[in-house]
């Protein structure tokens, strides 16, 4: 099967490879390509701005997170190969990894997919030498195919003259074109790298200025006939296109159990893949927001994301009518599953500065914040105790990222059921803060790796739905 298409990689994280993509996806798209864009490794906020340049959702490809065959799944039933560009925007550097087989590492899902990949290097404060590295990232695996280099952050003319001649000169890798270091930033950036496009209120002029970069400063013709030459990709036998999910019956009734999705600015970080389970699984989904709202919506049960309440920490605090309506629907058994940003939101306070701001109180937890971060990468859990979601001894695979820690934990009054296995998770190496419906957990999961994830919530909002029933 031919799947057109390109990944773009780097040396490292902060290269710019991000803008490089999104310039790439816009400009392509302003010449009429059709462009399915994904973002290798666990990203929210990439895969967000990757969305908003090419018009339509983007899908993560992780070989941590999923297994060989439902990452080639997940790629197969998010492009059309007889009309789509694939672009695949790769995390950290090129051949980075969580071992010394790189066996996460964006090359190995390069070569997986059997697609190109476009460099783009930090040229900051080096001419010669970056010749040297872009050599050695070409005959470290000589079965990864760099079809081009990137030079970024070029000072001028002068500097870019002698990158080109000494890559010329001495790499495989022909120089595809060359950014200058650029006078306004458009994309401004936040700990966890680039702010959400919810937040920026000149997203789109943000993805203009990257198109109009990317077609000033880079040989596109050139790109393009890359990706046209993108090699068939061989399936492995047997292999069929079934996206692995589970499906739930309905009631007799055929109404469909709501689950309410709290998405806002506060709260944005979803896998299309994971809301797309839900419905799968029989879910109708509910958007709400308490930075909107004065109360919940009538719903069987709510999956709240993460992002970052603490920037919105006094909106929230401000709608006790919506808190403390969720906080009475969870004492009576909603289902409520919350991710890192949700678990804070479920918590009793959030600490900021000499601040402090109430939220929902089902958990027995205060939050506060530090300047390094409390939990980065992936995590592996086990699930050690009883709870509403996952069957108690599975391995679950997830990751976390946060500046937040607990200052408080009172352990009478909810019950701690995961038991990291990597990672820091909420206190004491355990993570899965669990009380009557609720799980709450600083791991972000993957719905195609977690296919049971789905049909629990569902099957638990389906319960609490009939339990209302006369």
């Amino acid at each position: 099967m031919k799947c057109p298409g390109i990944v773009i990689s780097a040396l490292h994280g902060g290269a710019g490879k991000t803008i490089l993509t999104l310039g790439i996806v816009a400009a392509l798209r302003n010449f009429g390509k059709r462009i399915a864009p994904f973002k290798k490794g666990p990203d929210y906020i990439d895969a967000g701005w990757l969305a908003l340049a090419a018009g339509r959702p983007c899908y993560n490809l992780d070989t941590f997170l999923l297994e060989p065959e439902t990452v080639l799944t997940s790629f197969l039933s998010n492009i059309d190969p007889s009309q789509d560009i694939a672009v695949i925007e790769g995390n950290r550097g090129l051949y980075d990894a969580i071992d010394t087989d790189g066996s996460t590492c964006t090359a190995e899902l390069a070569k997986f997919l059997n697609l190109p990949v476009l460099l783009c290097v930090d040229c900051t404060k080096t001419t010669r030498t970056m010749a040297a590295v872009v050599e050695g990232i070409c005959s470290f695996d000589p079965d990864v195919n760099i079809c081009g280099v990137v030079l970024n952050r070029v000072a001028g003319a002068r500097h870019e003259n002698i990158l080109r001649q000494s890559i010329d000169h001495y790499c495989h890798a022909p120089v595809l074109g060359a950014i200058p270091k650029l006078r306004q930033q458009r994309f401004p950036e936040r700990h966890m790298g680039l702010v959400p496009t919810p937040e920026h209120a000149w997203a789109q002029d943000s993805i203009d200025a990257a198109r109009e970069m990317a077609q000033a400063y880079l040989d596109l013709d050139v790109i393009v006939a890359a990706v046209e030459a993108t090699p068939p990709l061989e399936l492995p036998a047997g292999f069929k296109l079934d996206v692995r999910t589970e499906t739930t019956d309905h009631p007799a009734s055929g109404r469909r159990p709501k689950i309410g999705i709290i998405q806002d600015s506060a709260f944005q970080f979803y896998y299309p893949e994971n809301l797309e389970a839900l419905e799968k699984a029989g879910a109708e989904l509910v958007f709400t927001s308490p930075l909107r709202e004065k109360e919940p919506p009538a719903v069987d049960g709510f999956y709240i994301g993460g992002g970052f309440p603490e920037t919105h920490a006094a909106e929230l605090a401000a709608n006790e009518s919506y808190r403390m309506e969720l906080k009475r629907r969870a004492e009576v058994d909603l289902p409520i599953y919350a991710e890192c940003g949700g678990l804070m939101y479920l918590g009793k306070t959030l600490h900021l500065k000499e601040s402090t701001f109430p939220m929902a109180g089902i958990f027995p937890v205060e939050f506060g914040f530090s300047k390094k971060p409390q939990g980065h990468g992936y995590t592996r859990v086990e699930i050690a105790d009883d709870n509403p979601f996952f069957k108690r001894g599975i391995e679950v695979k997830g990751h976390e990222f946060h500046y937040s820690k607990v200052l408080n934990w009172e352990s009478d009054k909810a019950r701690l059921v995961f038991k990291m296995l990597r990672g820091n998770g909420i206190t004491e190496g355990l993570d899965g803060a669990c009380y009557k419906n609720c799980l709450a957990t600083y791991t972000h999961i993957h719905a195609l790796g977690n296919p049971e994830w789905a049909t629990a919530l569902v099957r638990n909002a389906l319960k609490f739905q009939q339990s209302k029933q006369p």
